[in-house]
């Protein structure tokens, strides 16, 4: 405690004059209740020694003041209480001295500017023992109540003893039940008992939150908490047995729970405390005789999303093919508190839905057409189950529990191995033997020898504009088409995917030949690809084919850029023209079989590479032109190849020999493979074909890697995307991408019921540059203080139709005391930056 009162009193005392007679003060100070023993050797008073007094020194006290110090001033300090005038062994002493009392309370009192408040004296006596420790009085003095109330006071004390940085009840019981819900074994309990009293922390919980159960517990408390939140979500009933723990004070009790759910860090200690409370009641045999749709806004327990996902997985496996249904569901998880606990399963089963959808839509069945019109469709469409199987396994893989969606994997597996493979394969291998054996290009497509002349020498001669050229290794056109729009809506600029006719053999060495400028490209013996009589094997080699078209240009790799300085990069780029990058992340990964099966992470962190490196082009030097492509693509598939999915190569008279292709200079008649001519590449006087096995077979090899392969002719393997990023560097917005606009549509800015909805609008639906908003909302007081619980909403709905653009969301308000002359507010914030979108003056008037 500060002491500085005592000695200013006392100061004062002994400054006194002297009376007629007196030589020196003695002061005596009787502490009979010890509340300054601790302190006393604290006590700087100048000119005056301190004597302690207890019961075993009388004489020596009497000896010290009139034979040993009859000068000196004296402050004789006792603990005990004054001895009656009988047995006073000083009674001739004191006669003539004076005397001091200091009551702790009411100084303590003093100290936080209340006087001699008798209303509030037995507060403060009730936590007498709290202010023995200086930390604990420092803190509740750095609360700087503004009003002294006793309820005030209770939280403020509670709030100390949990070490809270501010009073706040919530926060406080929070804090208690984060502990322990046994109560001889919760340490903050234990010291409400030592330095308050218990009842004073029951009372403040029955008080706000209706909890008055005659054997209180913490546990009980909670269940009846969480069953009290659960019961406001739940559309039927509650089991009689739990309706008991319904408390009184609804709302406090919901927001109290919606709260902690919500909390940044606290959220992981309720989450293990009501997975265990929900194993107790038995949850799980009663949400198995429950629809679905009566516990869909539920979050409070975890089994709500484990039976959620089962359901939607057990009719997915018994073909109920309410598709929009299940996603729909998916998306109102997307905001509840246990989404990302499960959201690499609510992922998986999203993405695995796409896949089923196909099926129902061509009803197993692929169309027959011609070349051009396949690849096309491909590009427009069939792409798109490539995409959702990578993007299943995407989010299989990084679950934790795979067991939880075991079954769906395997039908997933067998309908994109077994389904939408081979038959896809066999339409398109159809129009390769009808159309292509003889000539392989399309007229009416792009080819990728052809890259520099179609998009990168007009830009180069005619503007003298510096032209950056990425490549990266086995970025298919389904990849490229995610990342085209994730660019599109990241950075400012305009952004087009093209398609191009892949060269064939579909391979690297031949893919990036293909990329270079060229007049000539020929196969040579060694097995080297030579373009304009120059080995395109090595950047070197690439550097001088570039440097014959364009003089000024340079080749470098992703791992040399990433490593650069900015203006390392800028002295490595100056005066160039023309900037080519090789990156290799999905090639490096899937050409290897320890790794072949993290293909699909590589392309995501393909994504997170090419998106720094396009950026750092944007910004470090002010990159105008940016052309992203690829040399091949590939087919993969994660479980293991039947016999059936491979091909017997043959022996004679091959020049060389991979997975996906022989190369040979005669025709090869072998069964199940096609046989096409090279010479559309090679030149007239090449003999060259290719021999690809029909549809996603293999040629059979020796050693491991099989799932991942390329160098057919698979549309999956020669649709090579073309990626045209033009920076936009004027002050015009309308390449600069924007979050779309949610608003609130209902009229009235005044709420009548502690429980009410309101309704938003996505203004447009999510297209081109117009990208998601994601908003955290909740109303809070003048003050800031929260006084409702929090709803999320993801406003990223793509239809035309407006009905299906709006959000209808729940709202309940603490139960406090509203005034009618007051604002409160709508508070609409960035769950992504944090920063306030709108904040919405209301009126509350509760009837």
């Amino acid at each position: 405690m500060d002491l500085a009162q005592i000695e200013d009193v006392l100061k004062e005392k002994f400054n006194k004059g002297l009376t007629t007679g007196q030589q020196r003060h003695i002061i005596f100070w009787y502490d009979e209740e010890e509340e300054f023993v601790d302190e006393i050797d604290e006590l700087e008073l100048d000119d005056v020694k301190v004597w302690k007094l207890t019961g075993n020194n009388n004489f020596a006290t009497k000896y010290q003041l009139e034979v040993v110090d009859q000068e000196s001033n004296y402050l004789v300090y006792s603990s005990q209480p004054q001895p009656d005038k009988r047995e006073n062994w000083l009674l001739d002493i004191i006669s003539y001295s004076q005397s001091f009392s200091a009551n702790r309370i009411t100084l303590i009192m003093q100290d936080f500017g209340l006087g001699d408040n008798k209303s509030l004296r037995p507060v403060f006596k009730k936590y007498k023992r709290f202010f023995d420790n200086k930390k604990r009085y420092a803190k509740l003095k750095s609360y700087n109540l503004e009003e002294y109330t006793e309820e005030r006071l209770d939280i403020a004390f509670l709030s100390v003893l949990c070490n809270l940085k501010a009073p706040n009840l919530e926060n406080a019981v929070k804090k208690i039940l984060m502990d322990s819900l046994h109560n001889d074994e919760n340490k903050y309990l234990s010291e409400i008992r030592k330095f308050c009293d218990e009842a004073t922390f029951w009372n403040l919980v029955a008080d706000n939150y209706g909890y008055s159960a005659e054997e209180k517990s913490l546990q009980d408390l909670m269940l009846s908490l969480v069953i009290t939140n659960l019961e406001h979500n739940l559309t039927l009933e509650l089991p009689t047995a739990w309706q008991t723990y319904l408390l009184d004070r609804e709302s406090n009790s919901i927001i109290f729970v919606d709260h902690w759910m919500n909390h940044t860090t606290d959220a992981e200690r309720y989450d293990e405390i009501v997975t265990q409370l929900g194993e107790e009641l038995k949850l799980k045999d009663y949400i198995a005789d429950w629809e679905l749709k009566d516990y869909l806004q539920c979050d409070t327990f975890k089994i709500f999303d484990v039976t959620i996902i089962n359901r939607i997985i057990n009719n997915l496996l018994n073909d109920l093919d309410d598709f929009d249904r299940y996603q729909e569901i998916i998306s109102i998880r997307r905001t509840k508190h246990w989404y990302q606990e499960f959201s690499n399963a609510y992922e998986a089963i999203y993405w695995a839905i796409e896949i089923f959808k196909t099926q129902k839509i061509y009803n197993k069945r692929i169309k027959q057409e011609q070349a051009n019109d396949l690849f096309n469709r491909y590009i427009k469409e069939y792409h798109l189950t490539d995409k959702a199987y990578r993007k299943f396994y995407a989010a299989y893989d990084n679950l934790e529990n795979k067991d939880l969606i075991l079954d769906l994997q395997e039908r997933i597996e067998n309908l994109y191995t077994n389904w939408y493979l081979p038959e896809l394969s066999k339409k398109w291998s159809n129009s390769i033997e009808q159309e292509l054996t003889d000539s392989w290009m399309l007229s009416d497509l792009n080819q990728q020898q052809d890259f520099y002349q179609d998009f990168i020498k007009q830009i180069v001669d005619n503007k003298g504009d510096r032209v950056f050229v990425i490549i990266s290794d086995a970025l298919r056109y389904e990849a490229a088409a995610e990342f085209s729009a994730r660019l599109n809506a990241e950075v400012k600029g305009a952004t087009q995917l093209y398609a191009m006719q892949g060269s064939l053999p579909s391979y690297t060495k031949l893919g990036m030949a293909s990329l270079l400028p060229n007049q000539e490209i020929k196969f040579a013996d060694n097995g080297d690809i030579v373009v304009d009589g120059i080995s395109s094997k090595g950047s070197k080699n690439r550097e001088k084919i570039l440097s014959s078209y364009e003089e000024e240009s340079v080749i470098l790799n992703y791992e040399q850029v990433s490593q650069m300085k900015r203006s390392e990069l800028r002295d490595a780029c100056k005066g160039k023209k023309l900037v080519y990058i090789y990156h290799n992340a999905i090639d490096a990964k899937g050409d290897h079989a320890t790794t072949e099966n993290e293909v699909f992470t590589a392309v995501e962190q393909t994504f997170e590479e090419l998106d720094s490196l396009v950026k750092t082009l944007k910004h470090g030097l002010s990159a105008a032109h940016i052309y992203i492509t690829a040399d091949h693509g590939f087919i993969y598939q994660r479980s293991p190849l039947e016999v059936s999915d491979k091909t017997d190569k043959v022996k004679d008279d091959i020049i060389e020999t991979k997975r996906r292709v022989m190369i040979s200079n005669r025709e090869v008649d072998l069964i199940g493979t096609l046989s096409i001519d090279l010479d559309y590449i090679y030149g007239e006087d090449s003999n060259l074909r290719a021999i690809v096995p029909r549809g996603v077979n293999r040629f059979v090899l020796q050693g491991p890697g099989q799932n991942f392969v390329h160098g057919g002719a698979s549309l999956q393997e020669i649709a090579i995307p073309v990626i045209k990023f033009k920076n936009d560097r004027s002050k015009d917005s309308k390449n600069e991408a924007k979050k779309v606009d949610l608003k609130l549509t209902n009229i009235s800015r005044k709420i009548t019921n502690n429980v009410f909805h309101l309704e938003f609008f996505q203004t447009e639906k999510i297209q081109d540059k117009v990208v998601p908003r994601r908003l955290k909302l909740y109303f809070e007081d003048e003050a800031g203080d929260k006084i409702s619980n929090e709803n999320i909403i993801i406003a990223d709905r793509e239809s035309d139709n407006p009905e299906e653009r709006s959000f209808k969301e729940k709202f309940t308000l603490k139960g406090l005391e509203y005034r009618r002359d007051e604002d409160y507010y709508l508070i609409l914030v960035s769950e992504e930056t944090g920063e306030v979108y709108e904040k919405i003056r209301y009126k509350i008037n509760l009837l």
